[in-house]
């Protein structure tokens, strides 16, 4: 089993390798702070709502995102994503076509935003959110994906989210722990905190997360976004190189899926022609379907060879945020808020 990140990242203590890592941790953090408050952030002419986590790792930004763009357009607004494009090689600006482009060129999260509004891959997000005002799209906001910690950018909303499971883990910044600055200056560049929780098992890092941060903290789950009843019962194979592989897993197991094996890859991670082949002999060897994430499809999008294959016989379970219908108006007030005071 591969992975990207070290499990005792999130033990409590973190153990001695935690602990030796501190002063590297420290001198990281240092550098964190430095960077956000000595660089002068732009103020673009559109309103920007900013997604983002504290730690390493996945969240459930890009749900989150692609949730915000839709309750935006249906309240008459036209959002545009601005996204740097994490694992793609283009630096842009460049605007992505969710039909033609690959993963390796603009990144995965990108052709999945692109799918749901026109986005935009700038890894200088002036440079974006100056692009983006050009048009061609008539935009009204920007939706900056992956934000929390870059300086470049005036944010009018800052959502941050939280792994309901995970939570922050030990608590000490990479590469001690997960998080990505200090967590209190993270807090002070944050308005709203959305946990991201199992499907009907409320935990206990959104209380806990209530008695340090003074703004809404607000529950959530990633639900299956479309008719799953096929899943039932069926003998599946689910493959996944995302950063946090278990909550993938264990929806397959909510839904009701005989899941015979779980293959993880590191984050973001596009498999090889023998990892591909491998793949399909064990699905075949067990008579199993081949199961994976949304971001893993989109990974395959026009590759050839087994990388091909894979991609037509893996079925995809695409994905969406739920929240309840009072934690839903009290994230709509908040962008109300941040939109009318501009």
């Amino acid at each position: 089993m591969h992975l990207d990140e070290p499990s005792w990242w999130y033990r409590e203590a973190g153990g001695g390798a935690a602990r030796i890592l501190e002063p590297v941790a420290a001198v990281y953090g240092w550098v964190a702070r430095l960077r956000y408050y000595q660089r002068r952030a732009h103020k673009a002419r559109l309103p920007v709502i900013c997604v983002g986590n504290f730690t390493a790792g996945g969240t459930g930004k890009t749900p989150l995102a692609i949730y915000l763009c839709e309750k935006l357009k249906a309240a008459g607004h036209e959002p545009v994503v601005l996204t740097r494009g994490y694992g793609g090689r283009l630096k842009g600006p460049y605007w992505v076509n969710a039909e033609s482009d690959r993963a390796r060129d603009v990144g995965d999260e990108a052709l999945l935003l692109a799918r749901v509004a026109p986005t935009l891959v700038a890894r200088n997000r002036r440079l974006g959110a100056e692009a983006i005002e050009r048009g061609p799209y008539g935009a009204t906001v920007i939706v900056m994906d992956d934000g929390l910690q870059n300086p470049t950018l005036v944010k009018d909303l800052t959502l941050a989210v939280v792994d309901g499971r995970r939570g922050i883990g030990n608590g000490r910044i990479i590469p001690a722990g997960p998080l990505r600055a200090a967590l209190d200056m993270q807090l002070e560049l944050t308005d709203g905190v959305i946990v991201n929780e199992p499907a009907g098992r409320p935990g206990e890092v959104a209380d806990w997360l209530r008695h340090r941060f003074a703004g809404p903290v607000l529950r959530a789950s990633t639900i299956a976004a479309a008719d799953l009843a096929w899943l039932r019962d069926a003998r599946v194979l689910a493959w996944a190189g995302i950063a946090a592989p278990q909550r993938f897993f264990a929806l397959l197991a909510e839904l009701g899926a005989q899941v015979i094996e779980r293959v993880t890859f590191p984050d973001h991670h596009r498999p090889s022609e023998a990892e591909a082949e491998d793949l399909l002999r064990k699905a075949r060897a067990g008579a199993a379907r081949l199961v994976t994430t949304e971001k893993d499809s989109a990974r395959l999008t026009g590759e050839t060879g087994r990388l091909a294959e894979l991609a037509q016989q893996s079925r995809s379970v695409p994905v969406g945020f739920n929240f309840s219908d009072p934690e839903a108006e009290r994230l709509s007030a908040l962008i109300d808020q941040a939109l009318s005071a501009r």
